[in-house]
């Protein structure tokens, strides 16, 4: 079975990668049909290159200003489906795959927008005959890859292979995080139990650092695992892979927040984390309430924010990579990539951060590598 290997750049190279395997999805969706439009990642920022710049190369706008950070709140149904055509990443047999935006939740209640309400007006846009589900999709907070279906036999197969690979330790998620702080070591594996616990009038998702057996039993707390490896740092701030080998309600936000080190853009959890003398330090849960993240004055100046306007900062959480079947026997695997948002590759301009170009193939795609094993609890 394959597994992910190598780094990504996003570069001349990616991006001819991507335009490239753009035009294979093309040529395979004789299911699906699109307008004549460019997606927006290849639309509304230069991307030609992501390699480390002097300061004064670098556009001197916020993220809220360009490229920009969508708004769903402005869209229509019928614009959000839209979008999501538009960006269509992968399509082969009854299977497709879209990159959404942030803040777009996978499901919700009866009257909100979700990508589950979404769907019967996608498969119109989509020109997809036969009815779509989810198979497999990146949380409400973060952007990145959603899988469909129109098969709930090839879907069944899916669900065969995600099994195979939890029982194997392989990972089939990657996500990229910019975050606040840059991890200690450089590599390897947030382990603890969590549980979903009411603090205050929220819900919220905390630490379990001795459960019992009965806990456990009961499904009351979980046991979750996420392997990261820092892909690049500076001044403070960091590119992270990260690689959640079990699912759970807000699982990588709380694991960061273990390393010391908040997703940016995180409003619920960055606050468990505090700075005394120069030194993060984990703040006690009853002290920690969830609020607009806050961020040194060095980092605000290079992202062009003032704390005033972190309530609109997005989270820079991306769903970059999913493992897949290759055949419907499950025997070989690949991977469909997603590239992160425009607004999420500015603020990697702005802090300085890029990705190495080491590009290893598998089956045409760039992928990153597996991340190490030492356990942080």
């Amino acid at each position: 079975m394959a597994v992910l290997c190598g780094q990504v750049v996003f570069g001349r190279a990616v991006l001819a990668s991507c335009e490239a395997g753009y035009r294979r999805v093309s040529r395979c969706m004789s299911a699906v049909t699109t307008k004549n439009t460019e997606s927006w990642y290849k639309t509304k920022l230069d991307v030609k290159d992501q390699r480390r710049k002097p300061r004064f190369a670098t556009k001197e706008v916020s993220i809220l200003r360009d490229p920009g950070v969508v708004s769903l709140h402005n869209l229509t149904g019928d614009k959000l489906c839209e979008l999501l055509t538009e960006n269509v990443v992968y399509a082969d047999g009854p299977v497709v795959a879209i990159n959404k935006p942030q803040g777009l939740p996978i499901t919700g209640s009866p009257e909100g927008v979700s990508v589950s309400s979404l769907l019967p007006h996608l498969q119109h846009h989509l020109g997809i005959g036969s009815e779509l589900h989810i198979v497999k999709a990146a949380s409400k907070e973060s952007s990145g890859l959603v899988l469909l279906s129109t098969c709930h036999t090839t879907t069944q197969q899916f669900e065969d292979f995600y099994a195979k690979c939890r029982k194997a330790q392989t990972p089939v998620t990657t996500y990229c995080a910019v975050t606040v702080g840059v991890p200690n070591p450089l590599e390897g594996e947030v382990k603890v139990a969590l549980k979903v616990e009411q603090i205050g009038d929220q819900r919220l998702v905390v630490p379990v650092i001795h459960p019992t057996q009965g806990e456990l039993e009961r499904r009351e707390v979980k046991r979750t695992e996420t392997r990261y490896k820092v892909l690049d740092s500076a001044d403070g701030c960091s590119l992270v892979q990260l690689q959640p080998m079990s699912v759970f309600q807000s699982q990588l936000l709380v694991h960061m927040t273990r390393l010391l080190c908040p997703v940016l853009g995180d409003h619920t959890y960055s606050s468990r984390v505090g700075r005394v003398l120069g030194q993060y330090i984990y703040v006690p849960l009853e002290n920690a309430v969830p609020r607009t993240q806050l961020l040194e004055e060095k980092i605000l100046r290079r992202m062009h924010f003032t704390q005033q306007q972190m309530h609109r900062m997005p989270l820079h959480l991306h769903l970059h990579q999913l493992l897949i079947p290759d055949k419907p026997d499950g025997k070989g695997s690949r991977l469909i990539t997603a590239p992160p948002p425009p607004f999420y590759l500015r603020t990697l301009q702005l802090l300085g951060l890029t990705m190495e170009e080491k590009p290893v193939r598998n089956n045409d795609i760039l992928c990153f590598p597996i991340a190490g094993k030492k356990p942080i609890a």
